[in-house]
């Protein structure tokens, strides 16, 4: 005679349950949100709620939107990790944020265009977006967040149909953060800026898969890495760059580090640092015939028709960052050069103004969005490292297979 199984018995069920809560951040599926570039102001977007456009700020240490009439504030205390992990950053443009906290937690969101902020609470929301193997999305997936519920009057200056900031830094109220601790999934995304379409954001690791899919490949395989580090009191991504190189030719770069800002539409150097590299890549070039005069803010022009083209856009010199144990990070015509009009391409390299060269407390170098484009950019958290791989020139970061799903 068959003798029946035993219930579970109630420290059996426990233990199963300690187990199950247990497991590995790896268990679940990356999360899936697609960018888009806004035409009229060349910044990134991305959807993280239904019908909700954000702003991606790579600096941007607090996730914030305009919410609706209705919304209850949470009830974070002063001392309370989500009221200290909101006000850890300050933007110096902000002097409201200074003020003594009392009984209930005030967040202070800003504007990063504009710099305008506000006296904000902060809020319980979820995030709609979809889990993906690297291939295809899979499921929707709603992650829990806390946000700052900000007034309509600080989105000037951001494209029309946005409603807040995706904040992308290491803080603890970014969005890296709180989907790893909500989603249980890694803490580091990768992301793939498009210069059309819809390129891709991913919470969580790879893999990572461009069409045609045969011919590229799992592009995080692809990666180089190189060490971020951070400054207190400050969210930008840093990472140590020994020499800025045109054509393999190294330009010396001083002091005061290389960060990436995704709300400037082009790289901007320090004047020490502009004037040296814009030399040398003239030099290199040594087209003086198709030389023409200045276009706004960009000083070295060409005429276009008079530049060689190759798969990887004009036929100019490549301008290299050369990183640690002999890496480099190298933009080719495609990054290094912007089309200002029908007959003119200038060198997509600006002058930062408002520091003086030499200013120890600039940065040397600040990456804007046109040189991220088309590059697959991993943000390491964790292991507090950044891996960087230039899409192949016959895909783009707008080619990510967003229509099929498994499910």
């Amino acid at each position: 005679m068959k003798m029946p199984r035993p219930l579970p018995t109630p420290f059996l069920l426990l233990a199963i349950s300690v187990l199950v809560l247990a497991l590995p951040a790896s268990s679940s599926y990356p999360v899936l949100i697609p960018v888009a570039k806004d035409p009229a102001t060349s910044l990134y977007t991305i959807l993280v709620r239904d019908g909700a456009n954000h702003v991606i700020d790579l600096a941007g240490p607090l996730l914030w939107s305009t919410c609706a009439s209705d919304h209850s504030p949470a009830a974070f205390s002063c001392n309370a990790t989500e009221c200290r992990d909101a006000n850890a950053f300050r933007a110096p443009s902000c002097g409201i944020a200074g003020r003594p906290c009392k009984k209930r937690c005030t967040a202070y969101p800003y504007n990063p265009i504009t710099g305008k902020c506000a006296a904000a609470n902060l809020i319980h929301t979820r995030l709609i977006a979809n889990t993906t193997d690297g291939k295809n999305p899979l499921q929707q997936a709603s992650v829990r967040a806390v946000a700052a519920c900000a007034p309509r009057n600080i989105l000037a200056s951001l494209p029309k149909d946005v409603t807040g900031v995706a904040a992308l830094s290491a803080s603890g109220l970014a969005l890296p953060a709180q989907i790893a601790a909500n989603h249980r999934v890694a803490n580091k995304f990768m992301l793939c800026l498009p210069r059309h379409g819809e390129g891709v954001a991913i919470f969580g690791g790879g893999p990572l898969f461009l069409q045609p899919e045969p011919s590229v490949g799992d592009l995080t395989t692809a990666l180089a890495f190189t060490p971020i580090q951070s400054r207190k009191d400050n969210p930008l991504y840093y990472i140590p760059v020994q020499a800025i190189a045109v054509n393999h030719a190294p330009v010396p770069l001083p002091a005061g580090g290389v960060v990436f800002c995704s709300r400037m539409a082009f790289t901007a150097l320090r004047p020490d640092v502009y004037r040296p590299v814009v030399d040398a890549f003239d030099r290199a070039l040594a087209r003086n015939d198709a030389k023409v005069p200045a276009v706004g803010a960009f000083d070295l022009c060409y005429r276009s028709s008079m530049l060689g083209n190759t798969r990887n856009g004009y036929g100019v010199p490549e301008i290299s960052f050369v990183l640690e144990g002999g890496k480099s990070w190298t933009f080719d015509g495609s990054n290094s050069m912007v089309d200002v009009n029908g007959q003119t391409a200038c060198l997509a390299f600006l002058e930062m103004k408002g520091v003086k060269a030499g200013d120890p407390n600039a940065a040397a170098v600040v990456v804007g969005g046109f040189q991220m484009e088309n590059h697959l950019l991993q943000f390491d958290l964790e292991k507090k490292q950044l891996g960087f791989a230039k899409v192949p020139f016959f895909s783009s970061c707008s080619n990510f297979n967003f229509t099929k799903s498994q499910y």
